[in-house]
């Protein structure tokens, strides 16, 4: 599964056999080969971008933060009463053409590097849920302990090419669980890491961290990419100290900012899809516009995580069709300023079951048709983002592990199109035992990991295991036998030293 090609090959049936044949997939660098649809006219996405930009220049955006206020006056925005401040459009559409388009962030070696433009395709699993789920142990607090697993599992899947904040490990203060999940992430996978935006404190350190990790000098730090975080703004039009904070470091230090407004239709967005993406749209625009004032060129992405409520009860829903929809619109958006972008899946689910499945699958398929650069929750997320699912992770993996399938290159060649097999089988024959056949039979399909494709019987005889039990079984496996990657013990050494000294003095609090 951690190999991108992970099937054996044929074993060589004697001298002169032809050689073996092997697919050849990346799970690590997906291109989206669907093209993208739409759920909006053109002319209505230009009129909902030009309605985003009315919303900043007229009704104006809350900024909490002093200096953020300070960094959009000094360049030409108006401060008027309670914090609001009102951005013109030529000044949007200034850091709308200093945003880059392609950004290429760096893992610990190179074949963990990810690049993020339009067109690419990453997956990341859930993410931020406070609690954790399994069958073994049942729902609880996250921990540190999830964190490390969760992590884990993340490193084994080349599907899952960044490593998001996947729980709270609420057994960690606050003053210093960036030690604990910096460390988790660095020393258990070679991943692009997650940096929580929770004051600059914080933020600092753990850049601090990363940096000497990886052995970096400041200039190599500052001047390419090698951790991100996620922005999300406080819907309707305001923006908070810490995630205003967070834009500013990672804009400063040349570090990734995916700004990703959440927007709930019915709730804290117009109940409609236009409106709730009008009013993503422009979040996100006050959001990368600030960056881009702070430090021009600083990596963004666009993004949005816009879906309904149910408003029966008021709770998030996801996996819905106006989520759907959403997601098409926000591409559509995504596209006419030419950003690479953040989508979410996602299930309000309360357990692992076929609701959850379907949820995350359609929820999924938005964010294929619509062309995300990155989407998030494709894994493991449950109950809106409340808990991730160890057996969830693994079941909604191997869909994404089809999905990439579905990124590779099908050849049409004359070996595939296979004339000397369809002359050497006689109608009503079988293709069981042709030569095209035996050649490619190890290799032509691709094997699941977690599902069973057995008959009923086979099944039976084999103890009538469903899929989540095998899921268990998996992440189990996994967690027993997985080595991680290989880490210098003298970096190891030096960050936990680090660690001490720095938890000795206190920490660092985080800012609200």
């Amino acid at each position: 599964m951690s190999d991108p090609a992970p099937h054996a090959r044929p074993k060589r049936r004697g001298r002169g056999a032809p050689p073996a044949i092997t697919r050849e997939v990346n799970y690590r660098n997906l291109k989206n080969p669907f093209p993208p649809m739409k759920v909006f006219s053109d002319d209505r996405i230009v009129a909902m971008h030009e309605a985003a930009l009315d919303v900043l220049e007229n009704l104006g955006i809350r900024v909490l933060l002093p200096d953020a206020r300070d960094h959009f006056t000094r360049s030409g925005a108006s401060l008027k009463d309670d914090d609001m401040i009102h951005i013109g459009r030529d000044m949007v559409e200034a850091a709308l053409a200093s945003a880059p388009k392609s950004i290429h962030a760096h893992g610990a070696i190179p074949k963990r590097d990810v690049i993020l433009e339009p067109g690419s395709i990453v997956f990341q699993p859930g993410a931020g849920a406070p609690h954790a789920t399994d069958c073994t142990r049942g729902r609880r607090p996250g921990t540190a302990s999830d964190f490390r697993d969760l992590t884990r599992l993340t490193q084994h899947f080349d599907v899952l090419q960044m490593v998001p904040p996947l729980i709270e490990p609420q057994d960690v203060p606050t003053n210093v669980r960036h030690y604990m999940t910096m460390e988790a992430q660095l020393t258990l996978s070679d991943k692009l890491p997650f940096i929580f935006s929770r004051g600059t404190p914080q933020v600092e350190q753990s850049f601090e961290i990363l940096r000497d990790f990886r052995g970096l000098s400041d200039d190599q730090f500052h001047n390419s990419v090698h951790s991100y975080t996620i922005i999300n703004t406080n819907s309707p039009r305001q923006l908070d100290i810490p995630m205003a904070q967070g834009l500013i470091d990672f804009a400063r230090a040349g570090q990734v900012s995916i700004v990703t407004p959440f927007t709930l239709m019915g709730a804290m967005a117009p109940i409609t899809v236009a409106g709730a993406i009008t009013l993503s749209h422009a979040e996100a625009l006050a959001a990368i516009t600030l960056t881009q004032l702070v430090r021009p060129s600083a990596p963004v992405l666009y993004g949005t995580f816009t879906s309904n409520v149910d408003m029966k009860s008021g709770a998030p829903a996801f996996g819905t069709p106006e989520h759907f929809k959403a997601s098409l619109a926000a591409g559509q958006m995504a596209r006419l300023i030419g950003l690479p972008w953040r989508s979410a899946a996602g299930s309000a689910a309360n357990t692992s079951d076929v609701q959850a499945a379907g949820e995350t699958q359609f929820g999924l398929w938005g964010c294929l048709m619509a062309g995300a650069t990155v989407t998030i929750h494709a894994a493991g997320w449950l109950e809106g983002g409340l808990t991730v699912s160890y057996e969830k992770l693994i079941t909604d993996i191997e869909i994404l592990q089809m999905v990439a399938e579905l990124c590779a290159e099908t050849p049409a060649t004359d070996a595939e199109i296979g004339l000397d097999a369809l002359a050497e089988v006689a109608p009503g024959g079988h293709f069981f035992a042709a030569g095209q056949t035996m050649s490619r039979y190890q290799t032509e399909f691709y094997q699941p990991f977690a599902a069973d494709w057995s008959n009923f019987g086979t099944w039976s005889e084999n103890g009538s295991i469903d899929a989540t039990t095998r899921a268990t079984d998996i992440w189990q496996r996994i967690l027993n036998e997985e080595k991680g990657p290989d880490i210098d013990p003298n970096q190891q050494a030096a960050l936990h030293d680090y660690i001490a000294k720095q938890t000795a003095r206190g920490g660092a609090e985080p800012v609200s």
